[in-house]
């Protein structure tokens, strides 16, 4: 039998092994909803699919809690975020946007601000100072720039 440390895990139980038995996926289950793919049929490899776990990662994190119909959600925002932000790299190469180009940008936009409140995005109000407190935080002379 194998010794046990303080903590009475088998030693022979490496956290490797662990973590295996610990991710064994359902054979009836989808590749997609094993988590063993992002998109069907395309190489989790190529830049836009990295961006989209990018953006799906930074979106998750902010409900980690979130039902089936919220990662639904979030899914779908990631998704527009990364087409929105070749959007903009198009735009940026061409120096110029096409009316039909705005037009869906816009609409991609718009899309993707009712998706991420629907799932909770809340506008917070930046903390702004009165007048006084603002001339206040003013250095006094120009001796106190430097």
């Amino acid at each position: 039998m194998a010794a046990k440390n303080a903590y009475t895990q088998p030693m022979d139980v490496s956290p490797p092994n662990r973590l295996l038995a610990a991710r064994k996926k359902d054979a009836q289950k989808s590749r997609i909803a094993n988590g063993s793919v992002l998109v069907s049929g395309v190489d989790g490899r190529s830049a836009w699919v990295r961006r989209l776990k990018e953006t799906l990662a930074e979106l998750r994190s902010d409900i980690p809690d979130a039902s089936a119909a919220e990662r639904s959600l979030i899914r779908r925002a990631s998704t527009l975020t990364v087409e929105l932000e070749q959007l903009e790299a198009r735009f940026a190469v061409a120096g110029q946007a096409s009316t039909d180009d705005l037009d869906l940008y816009q609409r991609c936009a718009s899309s993707l601000r009712r998706l991420l409140e629907s799932v909770g995005l809340e506008r917070r109000a930046r903390p702004v100072p009165n007048l006084s407190e603002y001339i206040a935080s003013l250095p006094k002379t120009l001796e106190d720039t430097t």
